[in-house]
């Protein structure tokens, strides 16, 4: 019998599939996703694999489809807590094919000269990714794992006691779709200026604090040099300290560097005093002099970029019913730890193992992961501001390079007692607040052996790692067993 014929059409056939994905899909528990950033499409990527009906809704078109990256193009460092989490999806090897380790720091003073400061062991590094490549891996898998994704969908608001939202769709995207959607659960991965915690704030109850640092940012792009290689090691991230602000430069495959200035708005040193060309000139030529010789036409460059905000949000509650907020939408943070993005795979790999332990159990869940990550949230946010104080005016200090080296030798020789807190935060699943509250307690130690005097010609010497080790131990007993507790998060991999 032919496929075309009697009661056996392919037509007939089709529609018996279509039918039975319909009915599975009914059956499905059925989550919708608002925002599909970084978080959004790891988030819908990890419901879809547990088997939920995943609908992912964006309101920018697909970033697939364009020739530059929806968004802003500022770089990434992806580190432990990101890996982790985008294991659960198996996108690491994708994302590693797009992504250059950099093992350290790459200090650059106004003299031109340079000095390596690793970042951690040997083998560790950060490592540098575009966003909107990072997008489109993610945005592919949740998709293979069945997700459905609508661009040009902006949503309006969250109706929290129906589980439902609605939408406006956007002119010129070819689409049209129901004004209204209800689902089982709900999750906000919608940024810094979330539209689901705009909704929250009608709640009763709801805490918000939005804050705007009085630095901003501008991004430059160094392009590759003329042979086609890079114009700097491209397996550092490159800085130059300047006290009240910094220049960053991270690689890209392609051999260009995405360079970051950060400024304050106004003063004596900011961007308010670079209004004309010569102006953006002279002050690249006298503050970043090696970076000013790399640079063609720095000007023009630094023309093509806005000047844009750095905003710090803290909420709570991250839960409504059932929906959540998840990433910048409950906790945006400050880019200068580089655990913005790291923190919301973790928030999304952390709500995944909530699920599987409460099942559908869902007020639970959400409840256990707001509470569990709330604490993390405003740690990393210290910790992200305190870093900038450290990146623009302590790594090219002597002192504080000696002390990071003092840092080093004790953590290569009792790793089960001393971890610095960078390696911590970044090369580790210790809880963000547990690093928080261990490093105040290293830094008190640190600070008393840096006060003795010349301490540059004895740091090396047993007295001062004997010393070390008696602050620890008594920094242990205070604290009730908080340094201690290093070697036991990293057997148990943490929370």
């Amino acid at each position: 019998m032919s496929i075309g014929s009697g009661n056996f059409s392919g037509l007939h056939w089709i529609q018996r599939l279509s039918n039975t994905h319909k009915n599975l899909e009914e059956n499905m528990e059925k989550s919708l996703v608002i925002g599909g950033g970084l978080v959004g499409a790891l988030l819908a990527a990890v419901l879809a694999k547990r088997g939920h009906a995943v609908h992912l809704v964006e309101r920018r078109p697909d970033p697939r489809l364009q020739s530059k990256s929806a968004g802003k193009s500022i770089n990434l460092a992806i580190s432990d807590r990101g890996w982790r989490a985008v294991d659960i999806i198996g996108a690491r090897k994708a994302i590693e094919d797009i992504a250059i380790p950099m093992y350290g720091r790459c200090v650059h003073d106004r003299e031109g000269n340079t000095n390596l400061q690793p970042y951690g062991k040997e083998d560790q590094a950060i490592y540098s990714v575009s966003r909107g490549g990072l997008n489109c891996i993610l945005l592919d898998f949740a998709e293979r794992y069945g997700a459905k994704i609508t661009f040009g969908a902006r949503c309006t608001d969250v109706d929290f006691e129906n589980t439902s939202a609605r939408y406006s769709y956007g002119v010129g995207y070819g689409i049209s779709g129901e004004p209204e959607e209800t689902a089982d659960l709900i999750f906000g991965t919608d940024g810094a200026f979330s539209q689901v915690r705009t909704s929250m704030q009608k709640t009763r109850r709801f805490n918000l604090r939005q804050t705007f640092i009085p630095h901003g940012y501008r991004e430059l792009l160094m392009p590759a040099a003329d042979d086609g290689d890079f114009r700097m090691g491209s397996n550092a991230l490159h800085i130059w300290p300047r006290g009240k602000y910094m220049l960053i430069a991270l690689p890209n495959l392609d051999r260009s560097f995405t360079c970051t200035l950060f400024m304050p708005y106004e003063g004596v040193d900011s961007f308010a005093k670079l209004q004309t060309d010569d102006d953006i000139r002279e002050f690249f030529k006298e503050e970043f002099p090696d970076f000013y010789d790399l640079m063609p036409d720095v000007a023009a460059n630094y023309r093509e970029h806005p000047l844009s905000d750095l905003v710090v949000i803290r909420c709570y509650p991250w839960v409504s019913n059932r929906t959540a907020i998840l990433g910048d939408a409950s906790h945006a943070v400050v880019p200068f730890y580089g655990q913005g993005m790291n923190a919301g795979f973790e928030d999304v790999r952390v709500l995944d193992e909530l699920l599987t332990q409460y099942g559908t159990d869902y007020d639970k869940a959400l409840d256990a992961f707001q509470r569990m990550r709330k604490p993390e949230a405003d740690a990393i946010s210290d910790l992200a501001l305190y870093n900038y104080i450290e990146m623009r005016d302590l790594v090219g200090d002597p002192r504080f390079v000696l002390q990071k080296k003092i840092e080093a030798k004790i953590y290569a020789r009792h790793p089960d007692k001393w971890m610095p807190l960078y390696s911590q935060v970044t090369f580790s699943h210790i809880p963000y607040s547990q690093a928080l509250k261990t490093g105040v307690k290293q830094d008190e130690v640190m600070q008393r052996v840096m006060d003795l005097p010349d301490i540059e010609n004895r740091w090396d010497s047993p007295e001062i790692e004997d010393m070390i080790l008696r602050g620890i131990a008594e920094t242990s007993d205070e604290n009730g067993g908080n340094v201690r507790s290093i070697s036991q998060y990293m057997r148990s991999g943490g929370i």
